[in-house]
């Protein structure tokens, strides 16, 4: 990476590397096309909504969890109009959020029986006066398998919100039956390489392969890692060709990614304030673990990151694995609000930026102003290798968000 044009970039910043996002969206069409699925972008992960332009010409739309991210899919990326979906999963819906979503939506899908039957008039009611928009229902199933740790994440764990398990889906369906319902979903993985769906598929078809065998589509979540260098790509396309050879009623096969969207295509670039000694050196940046990076506090996990010094970009060796250690962290109150342990071959000084790799996808869309610590700026660098600043915070962001 060049350094000159790191100066021109505030900090901090979260900065967007175009041509490597292109990089993951041309690997996600080869699987849409080699197992003809669609592959849509999940707005809970990657909602750099500025670079959807280029999204858009290769995905076939967006994947919400609410009312905000759905509109923020239909305006930015298109919806039934432009050939685009919008697919929206929430845990339970309003009645408000059901009526604001009903001119948007391709795909609703419930999570449970009881709100899909709450809110199946007023779909039908839609469906019957917009015949060409006709929304397509689905139910999200809980196939008590998962593999993802830590169990925050896992959406099988037990007493798990997510999903309908098998002994309710069968109640359900011997209450209400499966008129109206044209798919199903489940949303198991986090992180994952194929081979968990390969592990994953048994039990789906185990409990629900009958119910299956009836639907229009099945949309298998998000969580897989297609666009890792060492994700098994032929196994997921042979995956999916079994599937459609198993169930020929599928008409759409669905998968919903962000993180393997925004996988490796940006950075966050921060400034060492000060550092202190405590039993070490403690280096105090401009950005903030509780309030920019919240999934090292989270998963937890340690971002990989480079120091620019002197126009010099030198790598980060690991915890106490060069000469100079030191604990970055950021500069709320929170005592916990650290990022990591990191060392260099040299010293790190007041003035140097630090620049966080991979912080575009789940880093941006859970972003908060606690203490009143400012938003970092979005940027990006365009195909050409010019940087552009798109957007920039200040107080009155912070104000309005409290009163």
């Amino acid at each position: 990476m060049h350094t000159d044009f790191l100066d021109l970039i505030p900090s901090p910043c979260y900065v967007l590397e175009e041509a490597k996002l292109e990089h993951n969206l041309k690997i996600l069409d080869q699987v849409q096309k080699q197992a003809r699925v669609k592959i849509l972008v999940a707005l809970k992960g990657f909602a750099f909504w500025r670079s959807f332009d280029l999204v858009g010409r290769y995905l076939h739309g967006s994947t919400a969890s609410g009312i905000y991210e759905a509109r923020l899919g239909y305006e930015t990326l298109g919806g039934r109009e432009a050939g685009k979906e919008v697919c929206v999963f929430s845990p339970a819906y309003k009645r408000q959020e059901i009526l604001d979503l009903l001119p948007i939506a391709t795909h609703l899908i419930f999570n449970s029986f009881t709100q899909w039957q709450t809110f199946k008039p007023l779909i039908d009611s839609h469906n019957a006066q917009n015949p060409s928009q006709e929304i397509q229902v689905g139910l999200r199933l809980n196939p008590l398998y998962s593999e993802v740790t830590p169990e925050i994440y896992n959406p099988c764990a037990p007493r798990s919100r997510l999903g309908i398990t098998p002994s309710e889906f069968q109640k359900g369906v011997q209450e209400y039956g499966l008129e109206g319902i044209s798919g199903l979903h489940f949303h198991t993985h986090c992180e994952q390489n194929s081979d968990a769906l390969q592990r994953t598929l048994p039990h789906i078809l185990k409990h629900f392969s009958p119910y299956l065998s009836q639907m229009q589509w099945l949309n298998l979540g998000g969580g897989h890692h297609i666009t890792r260098h060492d994700y098994d790509l032929p196994l997921l396309i042979s995956l999916l060709q079994d599937l459609r050879s198993h169930f020929p009623n599928l008409q759409e096969i669905f998968l919903e990614p962000g993180e393997a969207v925004g996988w490796q295509c940006g950075f966050l670039l921060a400034e060492v304030i000060d550092i202190i000694e405590n039993q070490g050196k403690v280096a105090i940046l401009d950005v903030s673990a509780a309030a920019h990076m919240p999934d090292c506090l989270e998963m937890p996990y340690r971002p990989s990151a480079m120091k620019l010094s002197h126009k010099t970009l030198e790598p980060d060796k690991g915890e106490h694995q060069a000469p100079f250690h030191y604990r970055l962290g950021g500069p709320t109150c929170l005592s916990g609000d650290v990022i990591g342990d990191y060392s260099f071959d040299t010293p790190l000084e007041i003035g140097d930026k630090i620049l966080f790799e991979d912080m575009i996808h789940y880093t941006i869309v859970k972003n908060n102003t606690f203490n009143g610590v400012p938003l970092p700026s979005l940027g990006i660098i365009n195909s050409d290798g010019d940087f552009n600043l798109l957007k920039t915070f200040d107080y009155y962001h912070y104000k309005e968000r409290n009163g």
